[in-house]
């Protein structure tokens, strides 16, 4: 059994990250709906609504993010390392999150096929199974070593939860 830390001590900007399909939306809006602060997903600031995964011109992705951040308090999950340096400068504390690759190829699929109203899904929700993020899920299937390691640079309070059964701990410890 895993002792966390509390929910507390990681402060009210919470950076959550890790590989696709993790959990990350989810445990974004359980957090947030916690601390009495917005759940924001990257994925809509990247990509444009009513789409299917558009992806909007980096600059306003960049001023999205950059607006978000100001604010006293949220829960921001996505991972997009470019912005990570002004993103860790306003954050509090930073969890990570991993799965196997196999259950999240298995979540992509069914949330994708089947979970139409989902956290961090686009408004519009025109999502369709892409060969291009079956090969993003398989390329990245071993990274969560690396955004551990931005975690650890930043010397904020952390949380790392290697399986979906630590998430569930995690969520349990916290009562979310």
């Amino acid at each position: 059994m895993h002792t966390f830390p509390s929910l507390e001590s990681l402060g009210q900007r919470i950076v959550i990250m890790g590989p696709t399909n993790a959990g990350k939306s989810t445990l974004a809006v359980a957090i947030a709906r916690k601390l009495g602060v917005s759940a924001i997903h990257l994925d809509q600031f990247r990509h444009l609504p009513d789409t299917d995964w558009q992806v909007r011109p980096d600059a306003e992705f960049h001023a999205l993010h950059d607006a978000a951040i100001l604010e006293d308090g949220w829960v921001m999950e996505g991972n997009y390392s470019v912005l990570m340096p002004q993103r860790f400068a306003r954050a509090t504390g930073v969890i990570v999150i991993d799965d196997h690759y196999l259950r999240r190829f298995a979540r992509y699929f069914r949330r994708t096929l089947f979970e139409k109203q989902r956290a961090g899904n686009l408004p519009g929700n025109r999502d369709s199974l892409k060969w291009e993020m079956v090969r993003w899920i398989w390329k990245t299937r071993r990274s969560v070593s690396r955004y551990h390691g931005f975690a650890q640079a930043t010397g904020l309070p952390q949380v790392f939860c290697p399986s979906l059964s630590e998430v569930q701990a995690l969520g349990r410890s916290w009562n979310l």
